[in-house]
């Protein structure tokens, strides 16, 4: 069997994209500025080696903070240049705020106009193009799904909402065949005996095995399997597929060999790493309470207005280790919200005061918990410290709901800017799932990525 493997490109691959071509129209659009206008402000030269750096540098950070690389809004043009205007009217102020390490501000003002639309243009372009070439079916990935039938329209529902490249080509039912078996009208099936012409007719990209128990796969498509693994074909299994697109932990898949699904960072014993992730946070909450005492003056205000009571609120949480400790917040609920018995946040929550609205919206009311950071009982991120009645409740609705609690509880984290608050036992669920991809996959670059979505919350007003 020869396979026929089509071009496609994996979601990180697809962002990489993104960003270096951004980057590479943006200088495109500076050299073709200096070639046909008398722009001076910035050349491609060796000269200017630090000054381009830093515009790449700038572009990559507050397009992520900006979503330009989020790759459903990059499908939606009208999103993607209310994006990209929002991240290059940061990038140009930074850069023309930066002299010291990018060119001064040039004796013709003009240049500056034509330097930003520039900028818009060139990217917004690249989008147009990444749109009519790279988003297109001729780059989509072909799978074939082999697994049971209980299993297929979850699988192949998750995936496709997830990534929008995925095209599901048919499935391969991995049990044994009887006249009783119900048929999937869903999607196209395949016999086994088949599976070699398939992977060439379809030019099928990868095999995804998505079958509950593994001893309930066939002898026959055991062996097939086993034949195109030898020649190299690709062929994984589902919870990996699921954890590397969606980045949560598939823990409605985890059993007894729960230990295959949690090996957990070894940053988190890491001595060295847990000793400059505790002076981030140090120097992080240090500057986070003065920018508190700056702007209490005005929330006092705000809360008079509208909020009428105290300005702070105190609570129970559970933190590392299961450990209680009290956390400090800006009030953002009426007083005695809760006077009868503890309830769940809801959408829209009456409770909530339009002061309190503000504050959640702007994560303002998050701020006092600087103060628990520098005890120690909290992290800049972390899982969302969660109250002991609700932590009760889940764990026994929730499989490994407590795991969460092996690493310390933060302001913010991949399960809050990932998701909407868990207002549910289904939301909790699946905040859980992000928060333990976070401890499991725990690294600079995921913490990093934590703080650049956590800007673009703020700055969409997304907080609840």
């Amino acid at each position: 069997m020869k396979q026929k493997n089509g071009i496609h490109f994996e979601i990180s691959e697809r962002k990489v994209l993104l960003g270096l071509l951004d980057i590479l129209m943006a200088f495109l659009g500076i050299y073709i500025l200096s070639i046909y206008t008398d722009f001076e402000y910035l050349s491609i030269s060796v000269e200017n080696t630090v000054p381009l750096v830093v515009l790449a540098i700038y572009i990559t950070l507050f397009g992520t903070v900006f979503e330009i690389y989020d790759l459903q809004k990059a499908s939606k043009l009208d999103v993607s240049f209310k994006n990209i205007v929002l991240c290059i009217s940061t990038v140009v102020l930074f850069y023309l705020l930066t002299p010291v390490i990018t060119p001064f501000l040039p004796e013709a003002r003009l240049q500056i106009v034509y330097f930003y639309v520039a900028l818009i243009v060139f990217i917004f372009l690249w989008r147009v193009l990444y749109n009519t070439l790279i988003a297109t079916p001729r780059f989509y990935k072909h799978i074939l799904l082999v697994g049971e039938l209980s299993n297929i329209d979850n699988v192949v529902n998750t995936l496709t909402s997830a990534d929008s490249n995925y095209r599901f080509i048919g499935f391969i039912n991995s049990e044994r065949d009887n006249d009783d078996t119900i048929k999937y009208k869903g999607l196209k099936e395949f016999r086994t005996k088949h599976l070699s012409n398939v992977i060439v007719d379809e030019q099928i990209s990868e095999i995804i095995v998505a079958a509950n128990n593994a001893e309930n796969i066939t002898p026959d498509l055991y062996h097939e399997l086993m034949l195109l693994l030898e020649r190299g074909f690709k062929i994984r299994e589902y919870t990996q597929v699921y954890e590397e697109v969606t980045k949560k932990v598939p823990i409605q898949y985890v059993g007894k060999d729960f230990y295959k699904y949690f090996p957990y960072s070894r940053n988190n014993e890491n001595q060295l790493y847990r000793f400059f992730h505790r002076t981030f946070d140090i120097i992080f909450s240090i500057f986070g309470l003065l920018f508190m005492v700056a702007i209490i003056p005005f929330l006092l205000i705000g809360n008079a207005l509208g909020n009428k009571g105290p300005l702070f609120y105190t609570q129970e949480r559970i933190g590392r280790n299961s450990s209680l400790f009290t956390i400090l917040k800006f009030r953002t609920m009426v007083v005695n919200a809760e006077a009868q018995k503890a309830q769940w946040a809801k959408k829209d929550d009456v409770r909530v005061t339009t002061f309190g609205k503000f504050l959640r919206r702007s994560r303002l009311d998050e701020v006092p918990q600087f103060i628990n950071i520098l005890k120690g009982q909290m992290s800049i991120i972390g899982p969302r410290p969660e109250r002991p009645f609700f932590v009760a409740e889940l764990s026994r609705s929730i499989p490994f709901y407590e795991t969460r609690h092996i690493v310390k509880p933060g302001i913010t984290g991949w399960a809050q800017v990932n998701s909407r608050y868990g207002g549910s036992v289904e939301e909790s669920l699946t905040k859980l799932q992000y928060d333990l991809y976070y401890i499991k996959h725990y690294n600079p670059f995921l913490c990093l990525n934590i703080i650049l979505k956590t800007l673009s919350t703020v700055l969409y007003y997304r907080g609840q």
